[in-house]
């Protein structure tokens, strides 16, 4: 499988999270046949491999914010409140926001989360 890009989704802060660095310029999720690659600017970044993401599924509701945020291993890498999507990792990843994390969740805001379920496949 050739590496597939997805973008992030942004919302109203696109513009506060571009002068932070954390804009699409700078960010990116990577789908190759092994691994996920996301990284938002400079604030976070996590290599998952594919056979570790035990779940995937829409998210709708209420989130804690916009940016990153996480606690826990569990993470949200997002510049709008809709278009989630959460993955179930086990075992763990190593993830860096500034210091090195655990993510065992992550939800991102994706542009097209329908075309990037269907491109991860079933789990």
């Amino acid at each position: 499988m050739s590496a597939r890009t997805f973008s992030f989704r942004y919302g109203a802060f696109r513009g506060l999270l571009s002068a932070m660095g954390m804009g699409p310029r700078r960010s990116r999720i990577v789908l190759s046949g092994d691994a996920l690659v996301v990284r938002m600017g400079w604030a976070f970044r996590a290599t998952v491999p594919r056979a570790a993401i035990t779940d995937v599924r829409a998210t709708r509701g209420i989130v804690g914010g916009i940016g990153v945020h996480g606690w826990r291993g569990r993470w949200l890498v997002n510049g709008a409140a809709r278009g989630l999507v959460t993955l179930a990792i086990d075992p763990p990843c190593r993830g860096r926001m500034v210091v090195p994390v655990q993510v065992s969740e992550l939800t991102m805001s994706l542009e097209d989360p329908d075309a990037f379920m269907e491109a991860l496949g079933p789990r």
